[in-house]
């Protein structure tokens, strides 16, 4: 079940992803070389019959993808790390086995 989930929000992230890099960060960052080039959308800019510029897109949004998932990873190992604190000491039962325990040796 919580594989089927991961996979549902994994797709529905990568369409959100889609559109950061297409619809912001292309725009944003790329839009002067765009028209210094004569080109619409990313996607145009070619060499020939070399489509480069689909693979600047699928780039852009695989560093994006990258960063997303480093930041989650290290979150989870945060979290994990503060799950991991240092035990408090032996209960009082085992703090009463141990005097016991003391006691025994010592006669």
């Amino acid at each position: 079940m919580d594989l089927a989930a991961a996979v549902i929000i994994g797709a529905a992230f990568g369409a959100i992803v889609s559109s950061l890099v297409d619809d912001i960060i292309t725009p944003l960052l790329l839009t002067p070389a765009l028209e210094a080039v004569g080109a619409q959308n990313i996607e145009q800019l070619h060499w020939g019959a070399v489509k480069y510029g689909s693979f600047l897109a699928a780039v852009i949004k695989f560093i994006v993808y990258a960063f997303v998932i480093f930041m989650l990873i290290s979150g989870v190992r945060k979290l994990q790390k503060k799950k991991e604190a240092a035990p408090a000491g032996p209960s009082s039962t085992d703090q009463l086995l141990m005097e016991i325990r003391d006691e025994l040796k010592k006669k």
